[in-house]
């Protein structure tokens, strides 16, 4: 019996929920002509952040939504987010709702485009304060991408710094308790001679997905943990003549958001299912 195969046994997940065509998720005021990706949710599910870009997946922005009575309100700038030219990128909420994470490059006095981990606190009040870069060795010389706080601190992320085990790896930050960061490369299977540069893990820290370039164009390949390691079980469903990027795990992790190419002039957010029956009250609803 396969290894994807077995772990569909063993935890009521079927083969098939995974290889379902991914839905659309585009709702009014989040959906546009442009490039929409990297949701985030607050735990309340009633404000999203998330990231457009041009129709050629450039100049990224990181745009806040609140729901409302007639849906999703018109997406406005994050508070924390940086002025042009300055760029943001892959925004997260903690599950408890008090940190947010993403990448910038605002601290590049030379416009480049490295990519650097920044974090905003939230006050009791609900205001964002000001984003603090996290220090070396979560940050590099080189772009860290997707950060994802799990539920016990530890941070995920991708990076091309020098070390790894090929042109990018996903590497975890524990904070110690002096405030300073231990970084370790996740090693294989999630890292290896190809190109993985984003990961999401569900919140029970049981399922990760990973995006990685492996000799075609980025796609996303799924992961479970068993006995303390992490077994592949193989490429999610998608378009495989476009790339995928910005996975989201459901709190439950039975359902996935990413974002694809939907047409030659747009990226939309996709929904697909990673269990047999998936809680459908996410994403969340808003306007119903």
């Amino acid at each position: 019996m396969g290894t994807t195969r077995l772990f569909c046994v063993l935890s009521a997940l079927t083969c098939s929920a995974q290889a379902a065509a991914p839905q659309r998720w585009a709702p009014p005021h989040i959906a546009s002509a442009l490039f929409e990706s990297s949701p985030a949710f607050t735990p309340d599910g009633r404000e999203i952040y998330f990231m457009r870009s041009s129709a050629q997946f450039r100049e990224w922005r990181i745009l806040h939504s609140r729901c409302g009575r007639e849906g999703w309100s018109e997406p406005q700038p994050a508070p924390f987010a940086a002025a042009a030219p300055a760029q943001d990128a892959d925004p997260f909420v903690s599950f408890d709702g008090k940190r947010a994470y993403f990448v910038s490059t605002r601290q590049n006095r030379d416009g480049s485009d490295q990519l650097d981990i920044w974090r905003a606190s939230r006050g009791t009040d609900g205001s964002w304060g000001e984003p603090q870069r996290l220090p070396e060795p979560v940050n590099s010389a080189a772009s860290e991408l997707l950060p994802r706080e799990t539920a016990d601190g530890r941070l995920y992320f991708g990076s091309d710094r020098d070390g790894g085990h090929g042109q990018g790896d996903i590497y975890i930050a524990t904070p110690q308790p002096d405030g300073s960061w231990q970084v370790a490369n996740a090693g294989p299977p999630l890292s290896t001679p190809a190109n993985e540069y984003e990961a999401d893990i569900s919140r029970d820290g049981l399922s990760l997905v990973v995006v990685a370039d492996r000799g075609t164009r980025s796609h996303l390949y799924r992961y479970a943990l068993q006995q303390g390691r992490w077994n592949a079980l193989g490429q999610i469903a998608a378009d495989d003549s476009v790339f995928q990027v910005g996975p989201l795990h459901s709190p439950n992790g039975d359902r996935l958001l990413f974002a694809q190419r939907d047409s030659a002039y747009s990226g939309e957010l996709f929904l697909t299912d990673l269990s047999r029956q998936p809680d459908t009250r996410w994403p969340p609803r808003c306007g119903d």
